[in-house]
């Protein structure tokens, strides 16, 4: 077997609005309500939202809200990208700003964000070199 790429990824919300909000009006996704599922698109990837006790099958053995931890990966720079969000009121992880380190031999710089459930999502840009 020779795993390729992920399909989708799926996180459990305790409010579907809350969630939606933070993920289309905040980070800029496309909200997608196929088959009565709400799924987040961006590019050619998919987070799907899903409630605790939804009948899909097969569900998490243990769903539990604000345990998952999510790094998207943006264009641009990240003090613009920083503005942007401060300007709509995203709820930062902490206090951190940006954080820049060295992940193998390139540079990441990233902020970190909360999702109403709190996931903890990173927003990561790799810089040019």
């Amino acid at each position: 077997m020779k795993l390729i790429r992920f399909d989708q990824v799926a996180i459990t919300a305790s409010n579907i609005v809350e969630s939606v909000h933070f993920y289309v009006d905040i980070l800029g996704m496309e909200l997608d309500r196929t088959n009565d599922r709400y799924s987040l698109v961006f590019g050619n990837q998919r987070i799907n939202i899903r409630r605790i006790g939804d009948e899909d099958i097969p569900a998490p053995r243990n769903e539990t809200l604000g345990s998952a931890g999510i790094c998207l990966v943006a264009e641009g720079k990240i003090a613009s990208i920083y503005e942007e969000l401060r300007g709509k009121n995203a709820p930062f992880a902490g206090d951190l700003g940006i954080v820049s380190r060295t992940v193998g031999e390139t540079q990441v710089d990233s902020v970190y964000l909360q999702d109403p459930d709190g996931n903890l999502v990173e927003i990561r840009v790799y810089s040019p070199g």
